[in-house]
C-alpha cells in the first residue's frame, strides 16, 4: 500500500456518477468494518475507480471515526467511500444532507484541532435533502444497528497515572525520550508515522540513538490504525514521547501530553537532567 500523507486527504474535485458495479466490501477496508450492508459501488462517490484507491484514501479517515465525534461518522464516510450497492437499483444512494450536517457540526472542530478544515468535497449543500433515496442520520433510522465500534486504546497511549519516579523509571527502560511537537501524521500499512517539528527539544537519549537519528526524526506508533490515542489528540500540543530503536526505526512505547507549567513535569525535567540509569 502506498503511503497516505497527512490527515483526511481528498483528491477528486467532483462526485463521480459513472455507471457502477457492485463489489463485496473487503475486510481490508477497515474504515467500513462492521457496516450494515455487504456490497459497495465502484466507482464510488469520491471518484475512486479501484479498490486500491479506496483503501489508500480511506485509511486516513479512520482516526476521525476513532475520535467518536459523532455516532454516524462511519456511516457518513462509508456512504461516500463504499456506497451501498443493490443489484437491481441503478440509482446511486447518497448520504442525506442532514446526515452530513450532523457529522460536520460535531467533527469539524476535531479536524480543526489537527489543522485541517472541513473539505470542500464534503460541503453538505452537495447532498440531497432528506428523502427515501438517501441515507439518513441514526435518529431517523432506528432500525439499523449502530456502526460505531469501541476500539481499544493503543498501549503507548494508556493513561497510567504515573508519578515522576515512575516516568523516570520508564525512561531507563527505553532507548529515547523526546519532548516534541507534531509536524505531520501519516498512515502506512496500518502503522502511524509521526514526524516532529525540526525544533523539537531532545530531553533524553541512549542505546544507539544518535544525533543523526534525531535530526531526521521519524517516530512510529505500531498498528496505530487499529487503536485509539486520545492522549495525542491536538497537533498543536507538546508531548513527551518515549520508545525504543527497533530494526532501525524509532518505535513509540509511551506518549504523554506535556502539561506546560505543571509541577509534575517540572520535576520530571529536573529528574531527567540528573538521571543515571
Amino acid at each position: 500500500m502506498e503511503p497516505v500523507t497527512g490527515l483526511f486527504p481528498f483528491g477528486q474535485p467532483e462526485f463521480s456518477f459513472k455507471r457502477s458495479n457492485c463489489k463485496p466490501i473487503p475486510a481490508s477496508l477497515l474504515l467500513c468494518h462492521g457496516i450494515e450492508y455487504p456490497n459497495m459501488r465502484l466507482p464510488n462517490l469520491l471518484g475512486h475507480e479501484t479498490l486500491k484507491e479506496v483503501l489508500q484514501q480511506a485509511s486516513s479517515w479512520i482516526p476521525l471515526v476513532q475520535k467518536q465525534c459523532h455516532p454516524d461518522t462511519k456511516k457518513f464516510l462509508c456512504s461516500l467511500f463504499a456506497p451501498v450497492c443493490i443489484d437491481d437499483l441503478d440509482e446511486t444512494i447518497q448520504p442525506c444532507r442532514s446526515l452530513c450536517e450532523q457529522v460536520k457540526d460535531s467533527c469539524a472542530p476535531v479536524m480543526s484541532a489537527f489543522g485541517f478544515p472541513w473539505p470542500e468535497m464534503l460541503e453538505c449543500g452537495r447532498f440531497p435533502e432528506d428523502n427515501d433515496l438517501c441515507i439518513p442520520p441514526a435518529a431517523a433510522d432506528q432500525d439499523l444497528p449502530p456502526t460505531r465500534e469501541a476500539l481499544k486504546v493503543c498501549e503507548a497511549c494508556k493513561n497510567r497515572n504515573e508519578d515522576d519516579n515512575d516516568i523516570v523509571e520508564n525512561l531507563c527502560k527505553n532507548d529515547f525520550a523526546l519532548k516534541i511537537k507534531v509536524k505531520e501524521i501519516a498512515y502506512i500499512n496500518g502503522d502511524t508515522k509521526i514526524i516532529p517539528e525540526t525544533k523539537s527539544k531532545t530531553i533524553y537519549k541512549l542505546n544507539g540513538v544518535t544525533e543523526r537519528d534525531l535530526k531526521k526524526t521519524v517516530l512510529w506508533l505500531k498498528d496505530g490504525l487499529q487503536c485509539t490515542c486520545d492522549e495525542m489528540n491536538d497537533i498543536n500540543a507538546p508531548y513527551l514521547v518515549m520508545g525504543q530503536k527497533m530494526g532501525g526505526e524509532l518505535v513509540i512505547t509511551s506518549v504523554k501530553r506535556w502539561q506546560k507549567g505543571q509541577r509534575e513535569f517540572k520535576r520530571i525535567s529536573r529528574s531527567i537532567r540528573k538521571l543515571q540509569c
